[in-house]
């Protein structure tokens, strides 16, 4: 994070706009999600004001980032981002005979994540109903499962990718043999 007090207030005014402009947001919009008036986040991301902390904090708790990442240097796009297989986060206690990795960043949770689910012979996934219009990609890379959204269902075998609403009752079932499945979840 950026240490020189006079950067800190020469880079704010941007970075405000940025996030504001990235989550698609009016200044009409954000002043009535933080309670901060639209002429003072007009003035802030003109560099005409300076906010107090209690306002920034406002501001960033409306726009959804981060205070301090809001002042780190920006990011090069040449970059390439990396997670280990064995520090991907994992969850083994939801279904039966399932292990699932959790492959997007925490950041997407809610809108689109990303799983690399192994199951044991007849293991499951057994879900309640997400979000409304949330749609579920599964693609099978090994072995086959069963796919069911609400009353329909569909076997599928190494290679085969499913499509299907997840926002009813939905379950991924594993043959009479482990498999290995990679989950898209989209949000609606």
């Amino acid at each position: 994070m950026t240490e020189n007090t006079d950067d800190i207030l020469s880079m704010l005014p941007a970075r405000l706009k940025e996030a504001r402009r990235a989550k698609g947001l009016s200044l009409e919009a954000v002043a009535n999600l933080s309670g901060v008036s639209r002429s003072m986040v007009s003035q802030i991301e003109r560099g005409e004001s300076s906010p107090t902390i209690a306002t920034l904090w406002n501001l960033t708790r409306a726009l959804q980032v981060d205070f301090a990442g809001l002042l780190d240097e920006p990011e090069t796009a040449d970059r390439v981002q990396v997670l280990r297989a064995e520090t991907a986060p994992k969850i083994e206690n939801h279904g039966e005979g399932c292990h699932i990795r959790i492959l997007s960043p925490p950041e997407d949770a809610g809108r689109h994540e990303v799983y690399d689910i192994r199951l044991d012979a007849g293991g499951s996934l057994r879900s309640q109903p997400h979000g409304r219009g949330t749609v579920e990609h599964l693609t099978v890379v090994d072995g086959a499962v069963t796919v069911q959204s609400g009353a329909a269902a569909e076997t599928l075998k190494t290679g085969d990718t499913a499509r299907y609403a997840a926002d009813l009752p939905h379950a991924i079932i594993s043959d009479k043999a482990p498999s290995r499945v990679f989950l898209i979840v989209l949000s609606g």
